[in-house]
């Protein structure tokens, strides 16, 4: 009997920190607007497609994508913690590409970034991605950073950054 009372007292502690409290309500913050450039190239606004609009309807946050004349740069603005954020990779799978997970790249800013290759048809797209707020935090995987935001490690907002080209980085 004791030994079962002191599971449940484990359990109880170790899922503490994933309970609401009342001090801290959700945070919103307002949107600062798109950069006008990214990584030294200027980007150029491209619409959503119908599928990204109606996705950002119900998004806690703002999706952008752009082009800077030689890729695809999709940000999006997360003004809160949220299960809406997912992987580029379930995005380019819904919409008929084959995906197939690469080594994490680091850039030479020493940044690291999550990478697979994306094919449809005779395209082949590199995907390249990462999450990081204002701090200094970054993350490869949207998983690794909602657990960060539950376990209140990293605060918002937070910006989700997909680049594809057409060839792997060098």
């Amino acid at each position: 009997m004791r030994s079962t009372l002191f599971i449940i007292a484990c359990l109880a502690a170790g899922f503490s920190p994933l309970l609401p409290t009342s001090e801290r309500a959700p945070q919103k913050f307002d949107f600062p607007g798109w950069p006008d450039h990214f990584e030294g190239r200027a980007l150029t606004l491209l619409p959503l497609t119908d599928r990204e609009t109606r996705f950002e309807k119900d998004y806690p946050g703002r999706i952008g994508r752009f082009s800077d004349g030689e890729r695809e740069v999709v940000l999006r603005f997360v003004a809160e913690k949220t299960r809406q954020l997912h992987p580029s990779a379930e995005c380019f799978k819904a919409i008929g590409y084959e995906v197939a997970f690469k080594p994490m790249w680091i850039d030479k800013e020493s940044i690291r970034w999550g990478c697979f290759n994306a094919r449809r048809g005779n395209e082949e797209l590199w995907v390249y991605e990462r999450i990081h707020d204002d701090t200094g935090n970054s993350w490869t995987d949207v998983s690794a950073w909602y657990w960060s935001a539950t376990l209140r490690n990293t605060e918002g907002p937070w910006w989700a950054v997909t680049i594809a080209e057409s060839r792997p980085r060098e």
